[in-house]
């Protein structure tokens, strides 16, 4: 069994994983698919482990205190500030890359331009996952 000690201290360890990926996020302007997918996943362990631990941690004044503020840093921070601006980013960049893609001048089939073509419709393929994956979390908002 593990010890409330031992939870607290998963707690603030994945707390500060959350704080650091949301810092990084906060300062780049451009986020990588890498980068985004693994501030949304943590984002989401964070909550998860919230709602568990909030159904434990009643006598546990200390333990109440950081998830409050990890809460308000959650909602304050991510969803008021970086996931819109995540959103957009990814928005923005699928009309750019569609717009790279519809721009190919179809006579010139040169092994480096199919290559190349391939390259972009991989990388719009991933964005758009990603801009789905992005729009599952802002649904999740919308139900709470």
């Amino acid at each position: 069994m593990t010890s409330p000690q031992d939870i607290s201290q998963m707690f603030d360890t994945e707390s500060e994983k959350l704080q650091n990926l949301l810092g990084v996020a906060e300062k780049k302007s451009d986020l990588s698919i890498h980068e985004i997918v693994e501030t949304y996943y943590q984002v989401m362990n964070v909550s998860t482990m919230i709602t568990m631990l909030k159904t434990h941690a009643t006598e546990n004044n200390s333990l109440l205190d950081k998830i409050q503020k990890i809460e308000k840093f959650i909602s304050g921070t991510f969803n008021s500030e970086i996931h819109p601006k995540i959103t957009q980013q990814l928005v923005s960049s699928i009309q750019e890359t569609t717009k790279n893609l519809q721009s190919v001048n179809s006579n010139e089939q040169s092994k480096e331009k199919i290559e190349s073509d391939a390259k972009l419709f991989e990388e719009l393929r991933q964005k758009m996952s990603t801009k789905e994956f992005v729009e599952q979390y802002d649904k999740g908002l919308s139900n709470d």
